[in-house]
């Protein structure tokens, strides 16, 4: 039977303290390795945390499945700011257009629950809310219903999916 080890780490910058080494040393694998290969695989998320699941067969082998980082972690990055804001409906801390929106929801296209595009911006634009994040100049509830009177349909009709 195969253990799994659920952890969510820096990206690209793992190390064998807690959550994983705890966890990975009573299975006995070489957790330098796990770590090297975590660390490889997920240096394009440099500084946001990510979500590894480790997969450890009985015969030693182990497998590496990487997440994505949460919505709020690429709003963030997307934004260039470090934190939400404390009071979302009247302090305002950053700013992402719906191009960018449409970035976040293609990183996110695994996990996301829409169908389509539109709808993925909206559910991105929605992780905006509760952090002071506006999209295009107007607050995120703006923004999706201007979406959803088609406003940025010429915008989105260039965006892949």
């Amino acid at each position: 039977m195969a253990n799994v080890v659920e952890a969510l780490v820096p990206g690209g910058k793992a190390n064998p303290g807690p959550p994983l080494g705890p966890a990975l040393g009573p299975l006995g694998i070489n957790i330098k390795d796990v770590i090297d290969k975590i660390n490889e695989k997920t240096k394009d998320y440099n500084g946001m945390q990510v979500p590894v699941k480790v997969i450890v067969a009985d015969d030693k082998s182990f497998e590496i499945e990487v997440g994505t980082p949460p919505t709020s972690a690429l709003v963030l990055q997307e934004a260039g700011i470090q934190k939400g804001s404390g009071e979302p409906n009247t302090v305002t801390v950053g700013n992402i257009t719906i191009a960018q929106a449409a970035k976040i929801a293609r990183m996110k296209k695994d996990d996301i629950l829409s169908y389509d595009l539109k709808a993925a911006v909206k559910e991105v634009l929605g992780s905006c809310v509760p952090m002071g994040v506006t999209a295009e100049g107007m607050t995120a509830k703006e923004c999706q219903k201007a979406i959803d009177e088609g406003q940025f349909d010429d915008v989105l009709a260039q965006e892949a999916w």
